[in-house]
């Protein structure tokens, strides 16, 4: 099952989880590795990989006595066609669609 956008996206909010997955572009990593370059414990990290894990990012398995982390790009796939849907609009069209929005939705100080 492929986890929804939102997951993707809440995934994606934090600063450590986004470097890790540039990290882990390079090559696959085991989790003791992953860690190293960060200020905090590797109970903190694991959690990090849990909630990469679970959105699909990556996946993990165990090679001998450790865990190793492996990118998924597939999983941003659908984030991405998501975006890409936005990138036909220029800034000035999106600030117009904005003002209609605010418009449509009666919100206060609409044009």
């Amino acid at each position: 099952m492929q986890p929804d956008l939102d997951t993707v996206f809440a995934a994606l909010a934090d600063p450590t989880r986004r470097r890790i997955l540039a990290m882990l572009l390079e090559d696959d990593m085991a989790v003791t590795d992953v860690a190293e370059p960060f200020d905090m414990s590797l109970a903190a990290i694991s959690k990090h990989l849990a909630i990469l894990a679970g959105a699909g990012l990556i996946s993990q398995e165990r090679r001998g006595r450790l865990k190793w982390c492996k990118l998924e790009p597939d999983a941003l796939r659908e984030a991405s066609v998501w975006m890409q849907g936005f990138g036909q609009f220029e800034a000035i069209h999106l600030d117009a669609f904005e003002r209609f929005l605010s418009r449509e939705l009666g919100e206060p100080g609409a044009e």
